[in-house]
């Protein structure tokens, strides 16, 4: 007869580079799904399903008041969300895995799914290419000068003639003043 499995090892996903990987990004993440007093409903699988799409690596909050033990729980949820694995389980904190089908962040694309590489003479070609689009579609380059320029205001009308001074008297008509009022005058003393 076997021994039954310890509960912590038979949820995680089995250790791997991948999974230390999981736990460092894990890490700083803010818990974007929580499960609170209803425990495990359906709801709560969407609202994993909607982010483990968007994110790809998801941490879950279990609330002290879930009628679930931590575990019980995180058995729920990779049974409910398809695909989904648990890279860890951390208090009452439960870090969730699913990879992305198109753009995946934490490993590579299965060697089906990549784009084949092209050739040379392709490469070649799409350079060929696109030095050809960049020199009928490129706008001209401006100088340093252009770019670091002001704008410019519009220009002031300019003044041909000074307006005459009609109440004051003309500096070379006025009277030298040898001190200055209320002062002792300047100079050697």
């Amino acid at each position: 007869m076997s021994t039954p499995m310890n509960p912590k090892k038979r949820s995680l996903m089995p250790s791997s580079p991948l999974r230390r990987q999981l736990r460092a990004a894990g890490h700083h993440l803010s818990p974007v799904v929580q499960v609170g007093k209803e425990g495990m409903t359906e709801a709560v699988l969407r609202q994993l399903d909607g982010a483990l799409v968007d994110h790809e690596l998801v941490k879950v909050k279990m609330g002290t008041e879930t009628p679930e033990d931590r575990f019980e729980a995180a058995d729920a949820l990779v049974a409910g969300a398809e695909g989904a694995q648990l890279a860890q389980i951390l208090g009452r904190t439960l870090l969730v895995y699913r990879r992305h089908p198109e753009k995946p962040r934490y490993e590579p694309l299965p060697p089906a799914a990549r784009p084949p590489n092209p050739t040379r003479a392709e490469r070649q070609a799409r350079a060929a290419q696109e030095a050809r689009t960049r020199r009928t579609e490129r706008p001209r380059r401006t100088t340093r000068a252009e770019r670091t320029a002001r704008p410019t205001r519009p220009e002031r009308t300019k003044r041909t003639t000074r307006p005459e001074r009609s109440t004051r008297t003309a500096r070379a008509d006025r009277p030298k003043r040898t001190t200055r009022p209320g002062r002792p005058p300047r100079g050697r003393g």
